[in-house]
């Protein structure tokens, strides 16, 4: 099991990063946020979940164990797997995540491509009394990053599309998110969370 990795990042796309480990580059796929603080030539440390299928290895990182804990725990729930689980981190933070789960708040959990009302009213009956709380008093969100090099709007489109909305829907979200006072100079991590916003409306 390897549960963390710690190199230079060798290269970063909208939800992946390149970690060099030992003279190897290892990939390991995250939610855009993470990918987002990913800065090549930087060292990064990310939390990290294996998995192992039968004609595959996949590697997952997260920005903290917590994040982890909530990723493997959702895949518990049957029909929930690990590109769902990542799908719920991209759309909730882990504090967000585990209250909705902990308070049985359905809408905010089918706020993710993927999860119908049965499928979230079966997770919140599974995980409610086991999900792993988020430091108390300590807040879970993403920390302020730098601004984006590159121009954020098809990129947050492109992570939509990614996370199971369709293309006129990312489109749709970006535009009003555009027209939005904080949006203005916001990173490409921050535009997305407007757009997740937009859309879960």
């Amino acid at each position: 099991m390897i549960s963390s990795l710690t190199g230079a990042v060798a290269a970063a796309t909208l939800d992946t990063v390149v970690l060099e480990v030992g003279g190897v580059g290892l990939l390991v796929h995250t939610t855009p946020a993470t990918a987002a603080s990913a800065r090549p030539g930087e060292s990064m440390r990310l939390a990290t979940s294996l998995v192992v299928r039968e004609d595959s290895l996949t590697l997952f990182g997260f920005g903290g164990d917590d994040e982890r804990a909530l990723f493997e725990q959702v895949q518990t729930v049957s029909g929930v797997g690990p590109r769902l689980a990542l799908a719920m981190l991209a759309v909730h933070d882990p504090a967000q995540l585990s209250s909705a789960i902990a308070t049985g708040n359905v809408t905010a959990l089918t706020k993710v491509p993927g999860i119908g009302k049965k499928g979230a009213e079966r997770i919140v009956l599974e995980l409610r009394d086991k999900v792993v709380p988020v430091g108390a008093g300590e807040t879970q969100a993403t920390p302020e990053l730098p601004a984006a090099t590159t121009p954020g709007d098809s990129q947050v489109a492109e992570a939509l599309v990614g996370l199971g909305w369709s293309v006129k829907q990312a489109d749709d979200a970006v535009a009003k998110v555009a027209k939005l006072p904080e949006a203005d100079g916001a990173t490409t991590p921050v535009l997305l969370r407007l757009a997740l916003r937009e859309l879960g409306r």
